[in-house]
């Protein structure tokens, strides 16, 4: 399939250069602008000129795996030591702000591989599971996906059906997960399941063992580009070395999500940049009544409140990032900057979509296709609601969810 996408190519050129009204540049250091600068160039060459086609088709394109990998996209968080990036908070969510300006899809694979495959792995694993499995996640010569999901149970993941019994020398594992990035190509899952007490731990599930399989989700107006799948578990033998001995109970899971959500308030500023970056230049070109239609009042509106909640959101993201590389960020923090970003590219892309008339709705352009996407940004790992519920939590100290 490599062969043909590389034939079927957009007509348009990726022209972006970035958006920075308030001088933000001025708060990175060299390494973070060097590094946003390779990681835009790679969605430049890499996909860019492909996206229309791969999410027209419906494509997860596999080989992007081993590109992300020598990129250093996966994991760019975790230790060098360990294959990843060593990398700051920062720099991470530069990564995935501009693989998100390429595709919401293409960020989910990173970012599911870094903060909800590799940081458990990481931070909760054994020596021996570090070693084993965390270099070839970082290059890519393995792909992982992350088991919390389930039929029955989304926002509400400590209701978890999915179970493993001690049968003396491994585990026995069945349950299902479902809505699971990377699943159907993933050789590794990272399955969280409660223990015969009903206690929820980690364990890691490699491809090929009896009774595990991943069917892939079809009929997706959503995320096109990014395979998704279900995980189900008949009967499968997990030997204990699979088991993550570091941390248990719902927090686990619940940290790795926020490193998840962190790399999402800044992805999709990307994805809300490219919208707008699309809305200036074809406002800038398109004639109607002998002028630009960027000289109308109600364009420099549109364009205006675009890039104010843009750069609203560029702030909020980096100043969550200091937060995190400090340490101090909260649950809470992270669920707002989500929270907040998300509905404004969701916005943004909506705007930008009216600026382009009835060519916004083709694939000539990103909107409609990054609008998409980010209906299911918007809902997963944590839902826009549920993350009002957790504001509602750290500013009353009530909780609603029970």
């Amino acid at each position: 399939m490599q062969a043909v996408d590389e034939t079927i190519k957009s007509s348009k050129q990726d022209l972006f250069e970035g958006v920075d009204f308030y001088g933000i540049d001025d708060l990175l250091n060299e390494e973070q602008k060097l590094v946003r600068a390779s990681v835009r160039d790679f969605v430049k060459k890499e996909i860019s000129p492909y996206i229309e086609d791969w999410a027209q088709r419906g494509h997860f394109p596999y080989e992007i795996v081993r590109k992300f990998g020598e990129v250093g996209a996966f994991g760019p968080q975790i230790p060098s030591a360990y294959g990843g990036g060593g990398m700051d908070y920062i720099t991470y969510g530069l990564i995935m702000q501009e693989i998100e300006r390429g595709d919401s899809g293409m960020r989910s694979t990173a970012s599911v591989q870094g903060s909800l495959v590799m940081y458990p792995i990481y931070k909760f694993g054994s020596e021996e599971q570090k070693q084993k499995f965390l270099p070839k996640l970082a290059s890519g010569e393995f792909l992982g996906c992350f088991g919390l999901t389930e039929p029955d149970h989304g926002s509400n993941p400590s209701g978890m059906t999915t179970h493993f019994k001690d049968m003396g020398d491994h585990y026995l594992l069945n349950g299902a997960k479902m809505w699971i990035s990377n699943a159907p190509k993933a050789d590794i899952a990272v399955v969280w399941a409660k223990n015969e007490e009903g206690r929820i731990h980690g364990l890691i599930v490699e491809r090929g063992m009896e009774g595990f399989s991943t069917p892939e989700t079809h009929g997706k107006w959503s995320l096109r580009a990014s395979a998704t799948g279900e995980l189900v578990f008949q009967d499968v033998k997990v030997p204990k070395e699979n088991l993550l001995p570091g941390k248990s109970g719902l927090g686990a899971p619940m940290m790795c999500l926020d490193s998840a959500r962190y790399g999402i308030a800044w992805g999709a500023v990307g994805a809300a940049m490219d919208c707008y970056d699309s809305a200036r230049r074809y406002a800038l070109e398109r004639i109607q009544f002998d002028k630009p239609i960027a000289s109308f009042q109600l364009i420099q509106k549109k364009l205006a409140e675009m890039l104010t909640e843009i750069t609203k959101g560029q702030l909020l993201a980096w100043k969550l990032g200091m937060m995190m590389d400090a340490g101090t960020a909260t649950t809470a923090q992270i669920s707002l900057a989500k929270r907040n970003n998300v509905e404004m590219a969701l916005n943004i892309a909506r705007e930008a979509r009216q600026i382009h008339g009835g060519m916004g709705i083709t694939g000539e352009f990103p909107m409609m296709r990054h609008m998409m996407n980010l209906e299911s940004v918007i809902t997963y790992e944590g839902t826009h609601d549920i993350h009002l519920l957790i504001l509602g939590h750290a500013i009353t100290g009530i909780p609603s969810f029970k």
